[in-house]
C-alpha cells in the first residue's frame, strides 16, 4: 500500500502567519442533472481510469454501483467492489485500505451516503489514488469536501481526518435523489442550513477560523447566504418533489444547495454551535441509532441562534423546519428536558467540538444547557401553532 501521512490544512494555512491567509477549497469537477448516471462512463474517462475500486453498500451495489460497473466496463475498465459496512470508523476504513493496497487501483470510487462518501474518502487517500464521488442522497455536505468525519464502530463521533484535495469528480443524478425517502433531502436541508449561520459567524468574528485553518473568505461566506436563501425558497416544494418522485427546478436547486454550495461553504467558510450540538447528540446512543446527521445538525442551528440572543431568526429558522418535518424539540428526538443526565452529555459533547471557540463570546455548560431548553421551548410553542404534520409524516 502507498505510504501516506496524516494531513493537517492547519499545519498549511496557519503556519507562520499572525493572521492566517482567506483560503476557498472546492472539487474540480461537480455534474448534476437527471440521468447523469447514464453518461458516467464518459465523466469517469476524465480521470483516465485503467483500474478501479468501487465503494458501495451491499444495497448500493446492488442498485446504482451496478450500473457504474456496467459503464465502466463499456470502456474497459476494471472494477473492483469493496462492500461498506456502515461506519466511517478507522477499523472500517484500515480494513478496506489493506484489502485494496494489491489491486494497483487508479481512482476509488464511493458511491451512497455521507458516511460511505467520508470513508471512500480516508481509503483513497491511504492508496495514494484520486476519489470519485457519486452521492446517492442529497442527506449531508460530504462529497465535495476534503475532510471526513470519523465514528466510532458504535456510531459516536471519535475525530476527523483532512486531506490535502478535495474529491477530483462529484457526479449527482437528481431523478436518484427524487427516488430516495424524502427524510434524506429533509436531513441535508437541516444540514445545509447551518452553513451560513455558522459561516457568518466566523466571517464576523476576526479570531474564527475555518476547519482549514484559514479565515473564511467573501465567496465562500457569499455561498452560504445563497445556501440558506435557497433552502428558504425552495425548500418546501423539493420536498413535494420528492414525494411525487419528480424531478423540478426546486429540487435541483435543494441538492445543489445541500451538496455543492453546503460543501465548499462550511469547509471553506467555517463551522460554530451548529455543528458541535450535532456532535454532543452523538453521544446519545438512541438519538445516533434513530436520527440522521442533518436532522441533529438541525437542531444545533436553532439552539445556536438562541445562544446568539436572535430571537427572530431563531423562530424564522423553527417555523421552516417544521414546515419540511425537520425536528425542532427535545421530544421529537425522543429525549425529555427533564432528563438531566441525557443533557449532560449533550452538553458534555457539544463543549468538546473545537470550532464552539468560533463563538465571540465564552461558551460555558450553563450557556449550551440554557439554550439547548431555550430552543426546546420555543419548538415546542412553533408546533402548537402549525403542528408537525411533516414530521409525524417523515417519522411514521
Amino acid at each position: 500500500m502507498t505510504q501516506y501521512e496524516t494531513f493537517f490544512p492547519q499545519a498549511v494555512y496557519a503556519a507562520g502567519n499572525e493572521t492566517p491567509p482567506r483560503v476557498i477549497v472546492a472539487p474540480p469537477k461537480y455534474i448534476q442533472g437527471p440521468g447523469v448516471l447514464d453518461q458516467i462512463g464518459r465523466y469517469l474517462a476524465l480521470l483516465n481510469l485503467g483500474r478501479s475500486g468501487v465503494l458501495a453498500s451491499p444495497r448500493g451495489h446492488a442498485t446504482q454501483a451496478g450500473r457504474i460497473a456496467e459503464a465502466l466496463a463499456e470502456t474497459g475498465v476494471d472494477c473492483i467492489s469493496a462492500t461498506f459496512g456502515g461506519e466511517c470508523s478507522l477499523e472500517e476504513i484500515d480494513k478496506h485500505a489493506e484489502g485494496l493496497a494489491s489491486e494497483s487501483l487508479d481512482c476509488l470510487i464511493a458511491v451512497g451516503g455521507g458516511k460511505c462518501v467520508d470513508a471512500g474518502k480516508c481509503i483513497a487517500h491511504r492508496l495514494g489514488v484520486p476519489l470519485a464521488v457519486i452521492p446517492t442522497l442529497a442527506s449531508n455536505d460530504a462529497p465535495c469536501s476534503a475532510v471526513s468525519v470519523l465514528y466510532t464502530p458504535q456510531g459516536v463521533v471519535s475525530g476527523a481526518e483532512f486531506f490535502p484535495v478535495n474529491p477530483a469528480l462529484v457526479v449527482v443524478d437528481t431523478q436518484v435523489v427524487a427516488e430516495a425517502p424524502e427524510r434524506y433531502l429533509v436531513a441535508g436541508i437541516g444540514d445545509a442550513m447551518a452553513t451560513w449561520y455558522e459561516a457568518k459567524v466566523c466571517f464576523e468574528n476576526p479570531e474564527a477560523r475555518t476547519v482549514l485553518g484559514a479565515r473564511p473568505t467573501v465567496a465562500s461566506v457569499a455561498i452560504g447566504e445563497v445556501c440558506a436563501s435557497t433552502l428558504f425558497n425552495c425548500g418546501v416544494a423539493a420536498c413535494e418533489a420528492v414525494r411525487e418522485g419528480v424531478v423540478t427546478d426546486d429540487l435541483e436547486r435543494v441538492v445543489e444547495a445541500n451538496t455543492l454550495l453546503s460543501g465548499i461553504g462550511f469547509e471553506s467558510g467555517g463551522l460554530a454551535a451548529a455543528h458541535g450540538v450535532a456532535q454532543g447528540y452523538t453521544a446519545l446512543p438512541a438519538v445516533e441509532t434513530n436520527y440522521l446527521h442533518g436532522e441533529m445538525v438541525g437542531m444545533g442551528v436553532v439552539t445556536q441562534l438562541v445562544m446568539e440572543d436572535k430571537p427572530d431568526e431563531a423562530k424564522r429558522v423553527a417555523k421552516f423546519f417544521t414546515r419540511v418535518g425537520l425536528p425542532v424539540t427535545l421530544d421529537q428526538m425522543g429525549l425529555e428536558a427533564s432528563d438531566t443526565g441525557a443533557l449532560d452529555a449533550l452538553v458534555e459533547g457539544t463543549l468538546a467540538f473545537q470550532a464552539i471557540a468560533n463563538l465571540p463570546f465564552p461558551v460555558t455548560a450553563d450557556v449550551v444547557r440554557e439554550a439547548v431548553l431555550r430552543a426546546d421551548k420555543l419548538g415546542v410553542k412553533i408546533i402548537e401553532k402549525q403542528g408537525d404534520t411533516a414530521f409525524k409524516r417523515l417519522h411514521a
